[in-house]
């Protein structure tokens, strides 16, 4: 899961004449501008001019758009981390058995208004889903895909190398509550590509990372021809096509691929994103309507396979209100929601998703009779929010550094070794 800011880029200048956009790109962002019709010029003159169509002046990047930070998109993110965190301690069908190994008792016993509310904090990961495609897509536009591997890299595996360390040695010391796993496997975990050996995740939460590596190699397909709105509105048409059909047709290596499960939710950010860089037009609502159709059918799978703790109308109640708040940030309306605070917000989440479950359960299970649940499980949350920062600062960032320079150097030896051959 992919839970990051898009990086900053060069903004665009532009102004409008006579009802149509006329865009004015920084020299070092052109414009996706693809399509042109000839104009003769005068009598006599060289040649015929250039102009943009009516469709290519439509789907130019709007001015101020693009790159620009959104600072509402870290504070979803931490909120979206905040309330799946919720649901883990408070609001899962496992925590409401009786006898069970966190609370004791069932938790609607101990809090009945909490458990209502945090049995539907699983849509928190159908929201991560959502800002991924729509992060994922502001990010890379205009990387090479060398650059777009290089962002993936050090931005998943410092903090997810601490998480496997840090929960593993959380649960030889803490015995009772969760099983231990055989070293090999945690070994394998480091390449968090264990669920294509179905080896156990250190931490159940890692499924989501699975998931966003799938959308990742799909996605740097249209990385590797460069961004423009057209490849990725044919991507997204392309993927929705094969995640209806995959299923149906039986075919399990292409099923594993496409990821019929999630691939809406990125799809629909992707959507979003177009949304935002290029303005709204019928086929992009369109998408994300097919988005939110597909999307119901999958939460109300979910809530019969998994949860089993939450409604259907409740669930799709709240993804469509995400879904609106996120045309609303797409759309501009959130743009004067500047508070820097924000960026650390969601510098927070990835650590503290990844560390929150097993040993957070493992330590309300320690101290369950010694407070208030309820005080408990916030005490828990905000001891998780300090231990995020403390990752970020000191493990996170400083590795990412490294493994940056690292990178580049290997992709420089790379070209330079092709280049002499």
């Amino acid at each position: 899961m992919s839970m990051q800011g898009a990086d900053s880029g060069p903004p665009m200048r532009g102004r409008v004449t006579a009802g149509m956009q006329k865009v004015i790109p920084s020299p070092r962002q052109p414009l996706p501008l693809a399509t042109t019709e000839h104009v003769p010029g005068p009598a006599g003159s060289a040649g015929a001019t250039k102009k943009p169509t009516r469709t290519t002046a439509k789907h130019a990047a709007l001015p101020g758009r693009g790159d620009r930070r959104l600072y509402a998109i870290d504070g979803l993110r931490l909120l979206a981390a905040l309330v799946v965190a919720l649901h883990h301690y408070a609001g899962t069908w496992r925590v409401n058995q009786p006898d069970n190994a966190i609370w004791g008792r069932a938790v609607s016993d101990i809090m009945p208004t909490w458990f209502r509310f945090s049995a539907y904090g699983w849509l928190g990961v159908e929201i991560f889903f959502v800002i991924s495609g729509f992060v994922i897509c502001m990010s890379c536009w205009g990387r090479t895909p060398r650059q777009f591997f290089t962002s993936r890299v050090i931005r998943l595996y410092p903090a997810y190398w601490f998480a496997i360390i840090f929960t593993s040695v959380a649960l030889i010391v803490l015995p009772g509550v969760w099983p231990r796993h055989r070293a090999r496997d945690v070994l394998l975990n480091f390449t968090m590509l264990q669920s294509g050996s179905f080896v156990a995740n250190v931490d159940s939460v890692y499924w989501t990372l699975w998931s966003e590596m799938r959308f990742y190699l799909l996605f740097m397909a249209v990385v590797v021809t460069g961004l423009t709105y057209r490849k990725v509105v044919v991507f997204c048409c392309l993927w929705g096509a094969a995640a209806m059909i995959a299923p149906a047709a039986g075919f399990r290596p292409a099923t594993l691929i496409i990821n019929p499960e999630g691939a809406w939710y990125f799809i629909a950010g992707l959507a979003l994103y177009l949304m935002h860089r290029f303005g709204q037009d019928l086929l992009l609502w369109g998408i994300l309507a097919m988005s939110w159709l597909m999307g119901q059918r999958e939460l109300g799978h979910r809530i019969d396979t998994v949860e089993r703790v939450s409604s259907w109308r409740g669930s799709v109640l709240i993804f469509t209100l995400f879904l609106l708040l996120m045309v609303a940030i797409a759309l501009g309306y959130t743009d004067r929601i500047r508070w820097k605070w924000l960026v650390t917000a969601g510098a927070l989440t990835y650590p503290f998703y990844l560390m929150h479950y097993l040993v957070g359960t493992t330590v309300i299970n320690r101290l369950r009779d010694t407070m208030d649940a309820r005080l408990l499980v916030v005490s828990v949350i905000a001891g998780f929010l300090v231990l995020s920062w403390f990752v970020h600062k000191f493990v996170e960032a400083p590795l990412a550094r490294i493994m940056k320079r690292g990178l580049d150097t290997s992709f420089a030896r790379l070209r330079n070794a092709s280049s002499m051959h």
